[in-house]
């Protein structure tokens, strides 16, 4: 049984709203109903009460003799948010984070799956605005049940109409599915780049930005995982729900993942760590006058190698990052086949707008039962959560 938030806007597919909590309380979920204040207009909350057995909340201000923010108390339980059927106006909402009643400011603060189910006239739909902002929705992560052509309230027929409720459950379940699968595991995931000290003030570095390795953090909070993210220096605010362990150097990125190995069941080495670093850092600053320091370097400890090695590695998966910049499928099998992963994630990081530094990026996930997938140019969002779909498939046919 999940507990499950039903977001409930002003369309006209209001009633169908009555279906979809008798289907997910035949499958024996718990259901609270968040209306919009326009929505209350179309139908009485008295009705969804008389269902559900739970008070509607409509309100952001009505206030209960209680020490908890009530929308903060409820996102913490709240496994799956369910947004049926969502209007134009709030999908708007939504994609530009407005937070102006109960149900776009729970939206904020949910860190759970979110069902997007629209409902419109076709003009609406079509509209590019409206189409921008749903696009904008699924960047962040956000799943859209798409909307089915058919006879609509206007009396046309187009596209717009909510989706079938049977469509709105199958995807509710199939997210919950995935969810109680990651409940009770522990990822750890390596983000960011590694600085090796020359003095200190200067060190070696490369220009990942960490960004990759929080997004994979954050979808994995988000299907229930426990995760440990250890993360080099990087300007990205800590995930949601997730530990977060900040480190300079490779040594010291090896330290914490050795740590807490034993008792992970999935490692995601997502950092870019750095290949080499100086022999001997120097103590005091180099000046200009000292002339050109020769800086003698030598290989880092390679993590990956370590963890190959590992007496626990069996029990583990273990998946790695490739940044390449030519013949990418090729270098991501060989070191697939080196440091013995079960999956690797690779792109070319010679394009332009992907990859290092950028939102976007566009990947291939190898597995050792010989798939292929290729992203395309997705957010880095969406590909953390492509890279969970294949995971979860993956350990599936492993187990």
């Amino acid at each position: 049984m999940a507990r499950i938030v039903l977001g409930v806007s002003s369309s006209i597919a209001i009633y169908k709203a009555c279906e979809i909590i008798r289907q997910l309380q035949k499958k024996n979920h718990s259901v609270q109903v968040i209306m919009t204040q326009k929505a209350s207009q179309f139908i009485s909350p008295l009705l969804f009460q008389a269902l559900t057995g739970n008070p509607v909340l409509i309100n952001l201000f009505e206030t209960k003799e209680t020490e908890k923010i009530e929308h903060i108390e409820l996102a913490r339980k709240t496994e799956l948010l369910l947004i049926a059927p969502a209007t134009a106006n709030f999908i708007a909402k939504m994609a530009s984070g407005i937070a102006d009643d109960f149900l776009s400011t729970f939206y904020l603060a949910v860190n759970c799956p979110v069902i997007v189910a629209p409902a419109m006239n076709e003009a609406m739909y079509l509209h590019p605005r409206t189409q921008a902002n749903l696009q904008e929705l699924r960047r962040q992560g956000v799943i859209i049940c798409e909307p089915e052509r058919g006879l609509l309230a206007c009396g046309d027929e187009g596209w717009g109409r909510l989706a079938e409720v049977e469509k709105i459950i199958a995807l509710a379940e199939s997210l919950l599915t995935s969810s109680f699968k990651w409940r009770n595991k522990k990822i750890i995931i390596t983000a960011g780049p590694t600085r090796e000290p020359i003095d200190p003030v200067r060190f070696i570095s490369n220009r990942s930005s960490g960004k990759m390795g929080y997004e994979l953090a954050r979808e994995a909070s988000r299907r229930g995982a426990e995760v440990i993210l250890i993360s080099g220096p990087v300007n990205l605010p800590s995930p949601y729900g997730v530990k977060v362990i900040r480190i300079e150097t490779a040594a010291e990125m090896k330290k914490e993942v050795e740590k807490y190995f034993d008792e992970a069941d999935v490692v995601i080495m997502a950092a870019a760590v750095a290949d080499f670093r100086p022999a001997e850092a120097m103590t005091s600053k180099w000046k200009k006058n000292q002339g050109i320091p020769e800086i003698k370097l030598v290989a880092t400890e390679d993590i990956l190698d370590f963890l190959a090695t590992h007496p626990l590695r069996k029990k583990k998966i273990l998946v790695g990052f490739a940044a390449e910049t030519q013949e990418l499928e090729d270098a991501a099998r060989e070191k697939m086949e080196k440091k013995g992963l079960d999956l690797i994630v690779a792109n070319d990081v010679s394009i332009p707008g992907i990859g290092f530094e950028a939102d976007l990026n566009d990947v291939l996930i190898l597995d050792r039962q010989g798939q292929v997938i290729r992203s395309g140019v997705k957010s880095k969002r969406e590909i953390s959560q492509l890279i969970f779909d294949v995971l979860e498939a993956y350990l599936e046919k492993a187990t």
